[in-house]
């Protein structure tokens, strides 16, 4: 049976974005969510995964070619530990439903599943239209770190812990996710809402990735 969600929606922040199918574990919900995510999708900002990768996978299965999640970094802030541990227990045992991150909002949630592990790891960012925990929005996200004096441009190093922020040409379009682990050149990151999981490990390279917006750091 489909969970439960609320009809209420987050105020639209009237910025175009690709809507995507959420999660099509179950297959009333996601006919229902797709339904109404065309009906609103002008007005909906979230999270855009890419559009080679199917849309089929549940959030609360475990795949047998899901990568483990990797080692914490030595010499992390007790604020960026926290966040790393937040994210492994959400990938090690996800929940049924992402209603749990957006608060029953039937939406792209790639920014609530940020939103809701920054708090949970007790760096909370803070809606500026309604003062919420909650930033259902990628631009939105990003204001949020311009204003606090947290925000850092592409050409930064990002650490474990920061919240990094996508749009085109990059493959996941307007996006956001969360370094797990950087080691060289290469970057490791966690983030809802994306393939090929629903609540999935990807990664990109500095030196060649495209479409980086920024980075928001931990408080």
């Amino acid at each position: 049976m489909p969970p439960r969600w609320s009809s209420a929606r987050a105020a639209p922040d009237r910025r175009p974005v690709a809507s995507v199918s959420m999660n099509a574990g179950w297959k009333h919900w996601h006919a229902l969510a797709l339904f109404s995510a065309l009906l609103v999708a002008p007005s909906l900002i979230g999270c855009s995964p890419a559009n080679a990768d199917s849309p089929g996978t549940g959030i609360g299965r475990h795949w047998a070619a899901r990568p483990a999640f990797p080692a914490t970094a030595p010499g992390l802030s007790p604020v960026r530990q926290r966040i790393v541990a937040v994210l492994r227990a959400q990938y090690e045992n996800p929940p049924e439903s992402p209603a749990v991150y957006t608060q029953g909002v039937r939406e792209p949630w790639c920014a609530d599943f940020v939103s809701w592990t920054q708090r949970r790891a007790g760096s909370p960012v803070r809606n500026p239209g309604n003062g919420s925990w909650r930033i259902p929005g990628v631009a939105t996200l990003t204001e949020y770190y311009q204003s606090v004096g947290r925000f850092h441009g592409p050409d930064y190093r990002p650490k474990p812990g920061d919240v990094v922020l996508y749009a085109p040409p990059n493959r996941f379009k307007q996006h956001t996710n969360t370094v797990i682990a950087v080691d060289g050149d290469n970057v490791t990151t966690l983030g809802g809402n994306e393939p090929p999981h629903g609540i999935s490990i990807n990664g990109y390279r500095l030196a060649t990735v495209k479409g980086i917006v920024g980075y928001g750091s931990p408080r």
